[in-house]
């Protein structure tokens, strides 16, 4: 699976993605630091990338429609803290199959995922 990583999410959470088998590139390499969400919104689409943030304004299905770009998971861990996300983005990954998150918008949280799927 394609993926993009925002700005927010520590680089050390792109290794749980890599051994996992993902392609990741982040917004941080590809000049998109500080970038307005809809920005990174449409970069993450336009390479077919399922964004992964921490951002929750990125979760809201009115701004963002699930079916209207390549997929976001909005990740919401206890802490911010690098552990702590790498740890949320683990139990994803090794509960789901990230494809099927392909065009929605999810939210991941302790031990549930919310999939919001065009309608």
């Amino acid at each position: 699976m394609k993926v993009k990583l925002d700005e927010n999410i520590p680089r050390s959470a792109r290794q749980v993605l890599i051994a996992a088998g993902h392609d990741v590139d982040t917004v941080v390499d590809e000049d998109l630091a500080g970038a307005t969400d809809p920005q990174v919104v449409t970069a993450a689409a336009a390479t077919g990338r399922l964004l992964i943030t921490l951002d929750r304004g990125l979760g809201d299905i009115r701004a963002y429609p699930p079916g209207s770009h390549a997929g976001i998971l909005v990740l919401r861990p206890l802490d911010q803290s690098a552990p702590a996300v790498a740890a949320a983005l683990t139990e994803v990954v090794a509960g789901h199959d990230l494809s099927m998150l392909a065009g929605t918008v999810t939210v991941a949280q302790r031990g549930l995922l919310r999939i919001r799927r065009l309608q």
